[in-house]
């Protein structure tokens, strides 16, 4: 009983780093879900810090980063991120759907299709 009392102090006061980092997981989408970008922004900068050894967790927050730039109207800085979410994490079900707003954006029109590349035969 002493060794598990000994145990949660030690835990509260040195802070078990996965526990804050879900911490600010949780508040940066319940701030999401009120609106207040700036909030995530800065929950999302903690959450980062925290998940340093943790990289599983990256392409989730990029991917609401990339929704909260959205929300403020900012299309061309929310697509980059997106294509570095597909870039960085093409095998994580957030490049699926960092490909998914890419599309959307584009036919919004807040984001300009990818010109393809015409192959053109040389003439003599």
């Amino acid at each position: 009983m002493r060794f598990a009392l000994i145990a949660v102090l030690a835990l509260s006061v040195v802070g078990c780093t996965r526990w804050s980092m879900n911490h600010h997981l949780n508040n940066a989408y319940s701030a999401y879900d009120r609106g207040n970008c700036e909030q995530v922004m800065l929950e999302l900068s903690k959450v980062e810090r925290d998940s340093r050894a943790r990289p599983y967790v990256w392409p989730e927050v990029s991917m609401m980063r990339g929704q909260c730039l959205e929300r403020q109207k900012l299309y061309i800085d929310a697509a980059q991120t997106y294509q570095f979410i597909i870039a960085s994490y093409p095998q994580s079900e957030y490049a699926y759907r960092a490909r998914a707003r890419l599309e959307t954006l584009q036919s919004l029109g807040h984001y300009p299709p990818r010109a393809t590349a015409v192959a053109r035969p040389t003439q003599f």
